[in-house]
């Protein structure tokens, strides 16, 4: 059969002088000699395949290997096809930050998390602000509360210099049992809009 070139060391190519030998149906054939394995192989019009080159002996599978990579690559096709990547996402809380602003920010942060990406919430603390940490504290619990129905926390919030945060992971059966109370009452999740604005941003275009 001819040769491929895959990452597996394959008939000829296998020096180990002896080699513990699996067929093609799953079957252990026991330690033999490299030639003896490559003889059976080959009376069988199949390959000699080294799938785990760094047991004593090495072991070694009789397979169609242009099958064997075929197999292969589907499944990993079909393992990064269904392979979810989740992206941080990042809002930011001021301690004095007002009612109106916590919720249209928690609404983008549940948004995000009913997406399926993982996200930091982090309250920043400028110049004397820093000396009441309860306040953020105080904001990152609540903060906490309005997702804990459709995520987990990754840790406890974190203080690092003037920065107070957490990251928040999609809980999946929570969001789908939050979907589906949302179904049963015919509502769904309410996403932010460009109208629905934070007082900050109103202010900066009545300016």
């Amino acid at each position: 059969m001819k040769e491929k070139n895959f990452k597996e060391r394959t008939n000829e190519q296998i020096r180990a002088p002896q080699v513990r030998v699996v067929d093609e149906d799953g079957n252990s054939l026991g330690v033999m000699t490299n030639s003896d394995a490559l003889f059976i192989s080959r009376s069988r019009g199949l390959d000699l395949v080294e799938i785990s080159p760094n047991s004593k002996p090495p072991v070694c599978k009789i397979v169609d290997y242009g099958k064997f990579n075929y197999e292969r690559q589907k499944k990993e096709k079909l393992a990064k096809k269904n392979q979810h990547v989740m992206h941080i996402k990042e809002i930011r809380f001021n301690p004095n930050t007002d009612t109106h602003d916590i919720e249209f920010k928690t609404k983008h942060l549940r948004q995000f998390l009913m997406e399926g990406h993982k996200v930091k919430a982090y309250v920043m603390f400028k110049g004397r602000m820093i000396t009441h940490p309860e306040i953020g504290h105080k904001l990152m619990n609540e903060i906490v509360e309005k997702l804990n129905d459709i995520s987990k926390i990754e840790a406890p919030p974190k203080m690092e210099g003037k920065t107070l945060f957490a990251f928040f992971l999609p809980d999946k059966h929570k969001v789908q049992v939050y979907k589906d109370t949302l179904a049963k009452a015919g509502k769904t999740e309410e996403i932010p809009s460009k109208e629905d604005k934070t007082e900050k941003e109103k202010e900066k275009e009545n300016a």
